[in-house]
């Protein structure tokens, strides 16, 4: 029995562990996956969880139900050492262990990448993962219930405000989807009008959406630009105290939601602690068939893929090309390495990972998106349909591809829904407030003992 160990259970882990299982016998291997969530994100869906059109738990994979061979054990692993063949796993509950391996493959991902910035840990949200996407959801309509019961003034201002900072593909498309259910959001609230709800995205470079060309990126800030939106281009963030931006042009406003969208960060388990080669920014060195090393240095019996992982990209055509940190590739090095991994335990050569990009597509809000495969450029409501199309397919399993869609048919029927459930955030708050008083206290609404239904099935709270 050989033991393959797979640290992160994102789309690189996901599918990887999943092909495992299906060539592999049970008696001849065991593979585990360690990761902290028991879901695998499937982040494309994310813009579109921010604007409700795909509900929360749908964007997420669950790994118990979809790798019934494989043990799960959640929890983080904080260090690698392939001296000694072993990693140090720290459990969500108990002290932290080892495990031996006689496989590796590190999966772990990328994280948020921030800066030292004031106020910014304490005011803004990433968006990374399905719990950011949801919050910002209910923090914007909060605001927009919270606004509505306040007369015009600075502090209504602050509330129908919003700020995203990157202008990558995951900070445009969520800015577009959010400013997409704004627009919807503001029929439901006579006391508010279109122009008191402002949208600022803010970007350090000269252009936004740089996995496009300088034409498609420029129509994208028009079109934005268009629906009300604010583009701050060769803009930094220089505060965010108390909610109050202040950017590197000069120019300040108060936000009530900020999100952080500025780009990835090698995983500090891989760039901190690990005796394995890194790069100069942190990541793995990986060769062309996905192990770990150079083409006369390889690392035996350890394979990385997916965002950590520094993956020549043979499709470019020229030297020191990688392959971009996105899901396109990410699944299919998943795909690739669990063929390699069982070619070479049958004693066949492993084979490099070589994929073509099948081209660009973004959603900019309900209906809008942009699609780009090398000339050809498409924009509109042609792309958005691309756009769904796509990632319905490549969402794993029927399951999640069935639920999504019954999702997008209700909401083409009956349109959005706009309840914000901000207080699941805090679900023992109603109880210790108004559940439990002080020690000798009578709450001025508790009702008398005479006035008590007897009956077993009787409810008694607030209606």
């Amino acid at each position: 029995m050989r033991e393959i160990l797979i640290v992160g259970g994102g789309y690189a882990g996901f599918y990887t562990a999943r092909g495992l299982e299906r060539k592999l016998r049970r008696d001849k291997v065991r593979v585990t996956v360690i990761d902290p969530r028991p879901y695998m994100t499937y982040q494309p869906f994310l813009p579109e969880v921010l604007a409700g059109s795909v509900e929360a738990r749908h964007a997420a994979v669950s790994l118990r139900r979809h790798l019934h061979r494989t043990r799960l054990i959640s929890g983080t692993v904080t260090e690698i050492r392939d001296s000694d063949r072993s990693v140090t796993v720290r459990p969500e509950s108990g002290p932290d262990y080892r495990l031996n391996y006689d496989i590796l493959v590190v999966t772990a991902g990328a994280v948020t990448r921030t800066f030292p910035i004031a106020g910014l840990s304490e005011h803004a949200f990433g968006l990374k993962h399905v719990e950011e996407a949801v919050a910002i959801r209910d923090r914007l309509l909060t605001s927009f219930d919270r606004a509505a019961t306040l007369p015009r003034g600075p502090e209504r201002r602050k509330l129908l405000t919003v700020t995203f900072v990157g202008g990558g593909f995951s900070g445009v498309e969520g800015f577009g989807e959010l400013l997409s259910l704004s627009s919807a959001l503001l029929k439901h609230y006579p006391e508010l009008d279109e122009g008191e709800v402002q949208f600022h995205l803010v970007e350090a470079r000269d252009r936004i959406l740089p996995e496009v060309s300088d034409r498609p990126g420029a129509w994208v800030v028009r079109s934005l630009e268009k629906r009300g939106a604010h583009v701050h281009l060769n803009a930094q963030l220089v505060s965010a105290e108390g909610g109050h931006v202040v950017l590197s042009s000069g120019e300040e406003f108060d936000s009530e939601l900020i999100v952080w969208a500025a780009g990835n960060a090698s995983n500090p388990i891989v760039h901190n602690h690990t005796d394995l080669p890194v790069d100069q920014r942190g990541l793995l060195v990986v060769r062309a068939d996905l192990r770990v090393g150079t083409e006369t240095d390889v690392v035996a019996d350890v394979w990385a893929a997916g965002d950590d992982a520094a993956v020549p990209d043979l499709a470019a055509g020229r030297p020191g090309a990688y392959t971009v940190p996105n899901a396109q590739h990410a699944v299919r090095q998943g795909k690739r390495l669990a063929k390699n991994i069982v070619a070479t335990l049958r004693g066949r050569p492993a084979k490099n990972y070589v994929h073509h990009s099948l081209g660009v597509v973004a959603t900019l809000g309900l209906g809008r998106g942009i699609f780009q495969y090398r000339g050809l450029v498409i924009k509109g409501f042609p792309a958005w349909l691309m756009h769904r199309g796509y990632h319905v397919l490549a969402i794993p399993t029927w399951e999640r591809k069935v639920r999504v869609l019954a999702v997008w048919i209700t909401a083409a029927l009956y349109g959005r829904d706009v309840v914000s459930l901000a207080s699941v955030q805090h679900p023992r708050e109603a109880f210790v407030s108004r559940g439990n008083p002080r020690h000798g206290e009578q709450p001025t609404d508790a009702p008398s003992r005479e006035s008590v239904p007897s009956s077993p099935h009787a409810v008694v709270g607030d209606a």
